[in-house]
């Protein structure tokens, strides 16, 4: 019999690299912002090499940008990122959620409801973190309950990209109009219902609406940009 060995703890980079994935998420950093190695590794106590472990797990899941010989950038998405990311979300959650459905509707039904448990609270205090970490949760548990692995492998290259989108770009407009947490209970009750042509079509609206506030937001910071040329 061959010796069984327990998994080591996780890293210092691995828990490093956590922390940043949170703060780029909760919009800690904005988009576009640079992070700094040295104020990272002083803020941690730690030294720069866990650090750049960490940046470089983060650049592999598309949340972080490093230009050799200039810094590590948090990732800022063109109008072509944007419509791919709404496309492969559009074509993966409807079939992630008959899964789920089929395979664990139970379970299903309980995560997403906390989630929009979660949302009503944030809605009211107008916080667009906690709305969007719940937001998050609710897509989430589609892929967590759906029984296969790479699909919610394949879900999980744009997690957190998609949550950090979410968090700065739609979800402050999200806890102003609820609209969003309107449609978020109308897909849990599709849902609960297994009526999925109809859970398809909301889907789909649902994130197309997302990508267009992204797309405009962009066009928003492309403007500011050239305005401070001129300034």
């Amino acid at each position: 019999m061959r010796s069984l060995k327990l998994d080591p703890p996780k890293s210092l980079a691995q828990r490093v690299m956590q922390r940043l994935r949170q703060a780029i998420i909760d919009g800690e950093f904005a988009l576009g912002a640079a992070i700094s190695e040295e104020m990272v590794a002083s803020s941690f106590g730690v030294s720069r090499t866990p650090v750049r472990e960490a940046m470089g797990q983060l650049q592999a899941q598309g949340l972080v940008v490093i230009r050799p010989q200039v810094g590590s950038f948090v990732f800022t998405p063109s109008a072509e990122d944007i419509n791919a990311l709404c496309t492969f979300r559009i074509a993966l959650e409807p079939k992630a959620a008959e899964l789920a459905f089929r395979h664990d509707r139970n379970s299903a039904i309980a995560t997403m409801s906390a989630a929009i448990a979660a949302m009503e609270p944030a809605v009211a205090a107008k916080d667009n973190i906690a709305y969007g970490r719940a937001d998050a949760a609710f897509h989430e548990a589609l892929f967590i309950h759906c029984g296969n692995r790479y699909l919610a492998e394949s879900y999980q290259l744009v997690s957190g990209r998609v949550a950090a989108l979410r968090t700065n770009l739609t979800s402050p407009i999200d806890v102003r109009t609820r609209t969003s947490f309107d449609e978020h209970r109308k897909l849990l009750d599709l849902f609960a219902r297994g009526e999925f042509a109809a859970f398809e079509d909301l889907m789909t609206t649902h994130i197309t609406k997302s990508g267009v506030v992204y797309a405009k937001a962009l066009k928003v910071e492309a403007l500011k940009v050239e305005a401070l040329k001129f300034d």
